[in-house]
């Protein structure tokens, strides 16, 4: 019976493992900090340090990934950031 849970975890591991992808915002030289930092919050429901600490990720790095998910979740996301006229992928 041990065996059978362990092959269920590991199932359900592996599931999770090929269905995650990230929403990734570009920097740009358009949007303001605030700006993404607020489309952040609202959009992908970051606490306020959360969508800070993003940003200024996305400043230094070029780019970041602020979500993780299925596509089902991180699409309407995605539409909506760049509606914001934020640069957002989903990889």
């Amino acid at each position: 019976m041990s065996t059978e849970v362990e092959l269920d975890e590991k199932v359900a591991f592996d599931k999770q493992t090929v269905y995650s992808k990230n929403l990734v915002i570009y920097n740009d030289e358009v949007n303001t900090f605030d700006h993404v930092i607020d489309s952040l919050v609202k959009v992908c429901k970051h606490e306020t340090v959360q969508a800070e600490q993003c940003t200024w990720i996305i400043h230094y790095n070029g780019k970041c990934a602020v979500k993780e998910g299925d596509m089902d979740d991180l699409l309407p996301m995605r539409r909506a950031l760049n509606e914001r006229g934020i640069d957002a992928k989903i990889h």
